[in-house]
């Protein structure tokens, strides 16, 4: 891989700029020269007391040599700790849910298990969608108090 050599001569380029636009292009020219060059190389160190050469890997690094030397990745799904937590608080919903009365499982079933909307239960039952609404709210304000035991 070539490095990157290109110095640019910003004062000539854009004569009357400022010193800092100046000092701002060229740590940006660096910036690109650590991005294109710096990370990607393999470097040695020699120490000059003992004698020894030590070689320090690129810092990039590449999904086919992370596999050849076996390593593990992260599973892209949900993690062992979430699954374990989700079945947990669903456990407990269920149970909180069997604390409503029929009337409030009914409507909670209705709306969130059978995903009816509020309007085709008030068309269903001939109460007000804004009555439908409210009474929601106020079991969902009880399961959460149920849940927080």
């Amino acid at each position: 891989m070539a490095k990157y050599q290109k110095k640019t001569d910003y004062q000539a380029k854009y004569p009357g700029v400022s010193e800092k636009i100046i000092e701002v292009l060229e740590k940006s020219d660096r910036q690109m020269e650590y991005l294109q060059y710096d990370i990607k190389v393999e470097r040695c160190r020699i120490d000059s007391a003992s004698g020894t050469v030590t070689y320090l890997p690129s810092r990039e690094d590449s999904y086919e040599r992370l596999l050849e030397e076996n390593k593990q990745f992260a599973a892209a799904g949900e993690s062992v700790d979430d699954v374990a937590i989700k079945t947990v608080m669903i456990e407990k919903m269920l149970t909180c849910l069997k604390h409503l009365s029929p009337e409030e499982q009914k409507l909670i079933t209705a709306l969130f298990f059978n995903d009816k909307s509020e309007h085709q239960m008030s068309r269903e039952t001939g109460v007000p969608q804004r009555t439908i609404h409210d009474r929601k709210v106020k079991i969902l304000a009880k399961l959460r108090k149920l849940m927080e035991k």
